[in-house]
């Protein structure tokens, strides 16, 4: 590794009137190759490798068309211990978001060439800069301007003229806020993982179990069974199989699901999607799962469509979940109700069923891996339909509502956001 002495010396900013720097002593311009600490008292020698230190260093992305605010701002944050980036315009700006991947952005909002509104819309529209913290400094922060950029997904405002010490509180939340979502994120993928490995093995080697005797009957007896014998068989190892196949699927979904909702950029994109026709999605999975219950005779439907900012796939999945749950924990005879249609500017999918129904406590404990009542009646899928259907609602903007009664019946209902209208 390449290692050299150098002098370094500490960049000092006195503020005046309005938070402007008055002074600035500049670091030992005979440094090796550039390198320099800021925050080290002059004359002292340090010992450095300025990758290392610059890969620790913050790094904050300036946008102003004012080069004496610019170059300001730059002074005071780096004698604060950050790396600095600056951009004349919201242009320059883009193009630097996307190349260095700041920490934070601080963008001013009225530029001549890209607004600080333009420039936040083409960020948050990238995946790849889309959760980077944003900041607007204008000195225009009327609360209708407020409004509109929050609206375009700004993180705070910063009013001019302001103080060294505001901008430093400034930029210090954003990246407490970042930190923090980062560690939620990591203890859920944490959670999620020990979850996984908890349940499992067990999950998959039930039906797995009945694969394997069946199986092996078939080879050691199979001159002795009957064809009715064969056939059952058959039927219960593709049962057991279709069984293990959904359990698989589901738990990769789940992981998938949680996996996206720790990552701001992915969520922002799968909220970007959208289905023209989703009662038709609905009508097809309601009328599979009829059929496949052997209760077609049962199902009621009310489909009006509307446009909803969700992939068919995922609709699927979440009518699939919600309308095989309420056969399969309703008596034959009993109608299986199925609504869809808008309500202003969300759209609702609403299934009903007249089976045996939670108490409020069940379903406040609804979670990945719980199963209700398993000795009672058993539940095949490790209990996941309802979560992952929520999960799904939540990602893209919307919700799932759980009304139940025991032994009367449940009532699930599930609100998206319409296409065209923004999820929030």
């Amino acid at each position: 590794m390449s290692r050299c002495k150098e002098s370094v010396a500490i960049v000092r900013v006195r503020t005046v009137s309005g938070g402007l720097p008055a002074t600035l002593s500049k670091p030992d311009a005979g440094n090796c190759a550039g390198r320099a600490v800021y925050g080290v008292e002059a004359g002292l020698t340090v010992d450095v490798n300025r990758a290392i230190i610059l890969k620790c260093m913050r790094r904050i992305l300036v946008i102003d068309d004012e080069e004496p605010i610019r170059a300001m701002m730059g002074m005071a944050l780096r004698q604060k211990g950050f790396m600095v980036v600056e951009a004349e315009n919201g242009e320059e700006g883009v193009q630097l978001a996307r190349k260095e991947l700041p920490d934070v952005i601080i963008c001013d909002v009225k530029m001549k060439k890209m607004d600080g509104y333009a420039t936040l819309m083409a960020l948050r529209n990238d995946p790849a800069t889309a959760a980077i913290p944003f900041i607007l400094m204008t000195g225009y922060a009327d609360s209708e301007g407020m409004r509109y950029g929050m609206e375009l997904g700004a993180d705070d405002y910063l009013p001019k003229p302001f103080t060294i010490e505001g901008l430093y509180a400034a930029v210090d939340a954003r990246l407490k806020k970042a930190e923090m979502m980062r560690e939620q994120a990591e203890k859920k993928l944490a959670d999620l993982r020990q979850n996984i490995s908890f349940m499992l093995p067990h999950e998959l080697r039930t039906p797995l179990n009945g694969i394997l005797a069946y199986a092996e009957l078939l080879q050691t007896d199979a001159a002795t069974l009957s064809p009715g014998d064969l056939m059952e068989m058959g039927q219960v190892i593709q049962q057991s199989g279709r069984r293990l196949q959904r359990l698989i699927e589901n738990f990769l979904i789940y992981a998938q699901i949680e996996l996206m909702a720790a990552d701001p950029a992915s969520t922002q994109a799968l909220r970007a999607r959208e289905t023209l026709q989703p009662a038709l999605v609905i009508e097809k999975c309601a009328q599979n799962q009829a059929d496949a219950a052997g209760r077609s005779a049962d199902l009621r439907l009310d489909l009006s469509d509307c446009p909803v900012r969700m992939s068919d796939v995922f609709i699927e999945k979440i009518a699939d979940e919600l309308i095989s749950n309420a056969f399969k924990f309703s008596r034959p005879g009993t109608p299986v109700r199925v609504v869809f249609g808008r309500m202003s500017d969300t759209a609702s999918l609403v299934v009903v069923d007249h089976g045996r129904g939670m108490d409020k406590e069940q379903i406040t404990r609804i979670g990945a891996y719980m199963q209700f009542q398993r000795k009672v009646q058993e539940q095949q899928g490790v209990g996941l339909g309802l979560i992952i259907s929520k999960r799904l609602a939540e990602l893209h903007g919307g919700g799932l509502l759980i009304q139940s009664e025991p032994g009367q019946g449940t009532t699930v209902t599930v609100t998206l956001p319409c296409g065209g209208v923004k999820a929030g």
